[in-house]
């Protein structure tokens, strides 16, 4: 019973916000490493993109997202209409 008293309702929400904003975090993370393997572009530009995600995980998820987000967006758009179309076949 102790620790109940201990621990306030402000720092549980806190706790949870934080582990929530780190679950965006990883998903997006992932959303780039994905977008990353996607691309058509030579393995080597790939390579940059994954060091510098990985060395600079924050800055590099973020600076990827700016840089690339037409092309995100058109990857998936393309990924979508594929699958739309798959479906569509079966």
């Amino acid at each position: 019973m102790l620790l109940a008293t201990s621990y306030p309702f402000l720092e549980i929400f806190w706790t949870m916000l934080v582990f929530f904003a780190f679950v965006v975090w990883l998903w997006v993370l992932f959303t780039v490493i994905a977008d990353v393997f996607r691309r058509k572009d030579s393995g080597w530009v790939k390579v940059a993109w994954l060091v510098f995600v990985i060395l600079l995980p924050y800055l590099g998820v973020f600076v990827y997202l700016i840089a690339e987000h037409r092309g995100m967006t058109e990857r998936t758009i393309e990924r979508q209409a594929q699958a739309q179309e798959q479906m569509a076949d079966y």
